[in-house]
């Protein structure tokens, strides 16, 4: 098939040319549509950098809750020391689920909480230590045992802000880290790590000897 542009047509091509320069219909449509695209991804950066500003101190709160919560458990017997039983720290870890219900804390972080004590030689020890969650991460401060005896072991937590506990006291301290799930798939802190920890003195009397079972035994949230 040929087609043939005679000058008639030509002609009224280029009689059209200017009102087609001069019309400014769907210019505002035309405009937005190459702007959205921009807006949208400047607006999904900047909740996204706000919920990681966020997670990083709901991270930071749950460390120091779940310090400030084991420190306070235990039986209820004015007459005696103290005693923590295993479903006492148990029930710590899952207050700590439900206080982190959206992040998932339990799927997605791993939570490290450790009795410093002072052992026979004055020296600081991890007498036990408990963990909850699946991620995979070892205690960046020590490990259960460690500082049994001697004095080389110097306690827990970031050179310059060193916790020890006192003779006959014990400190909860907490390790909590935690794998950051941005809104965006082109986020630059998707699957960064946030670790925090935090630490209480115990707030009673406590038997410092072992932690308790109960019968029927409870499951010991084991850190292997």
């Amino acid at each position: 098939m040929i087609v043939r542009i005679t000058s008639n047509c030509l002609n009224k091509a280029k009689s059209l040319l200017p009102a087609v320069l001069r019309d400014r219909t769907a210019l505002a449509m035309t405009e937005f549509a190459l702007v959205a695209p921009i807006f949208l991804g400047v607006g999904v950066l900047g909740l996204d950098t706000a919920n990681y500003v966020v997670t990083h101190m709901r991270v930071s709160q749950i460390a120091l809750q779940v310090a400030d919560n084991a420190s306070r458990v235990g039986e209820l017997d004015v007459l005696v020391s103290r005693r923590i039983f295993e479903s006492d720290i148990n029930d710590v870890f899952i207050g700590a689920q439900h206080y982190s219900s959206s992040l998932d804390i339990e799927q997605n972080g791993r939570i490290i909480l450790s009795s410093l004590e002072q052992n026979d030689d004055d020296g600081q020890w991890v007498h036990w230590q408990r963990c909850f969650g699946d991620k995979e991460h070892d205690s960046s401060f020590g490990t259960a045992g460690d500082g049994a005896t001697g004095t080389d072991f110097a306690g827990m937590g970031n050179a310059g802000s060193m916790i020890t506990a006192s003779p006959g006291d014990a400190v909860m301290f907490v390790e909590i880290a935690y794998d950051y799930n941005a809104l965006s798939p082109f986020s630059l802190f998707d699957g960064e790590e946030m670790v925090y920890t935090g630490a209480f003195n115990v707030r009673d009397s406590r038997d410092l000897s072992q932690v308790h079972q109960t019968n029927p035994a409870s499951p010991v949230a084991s850190c292997n």
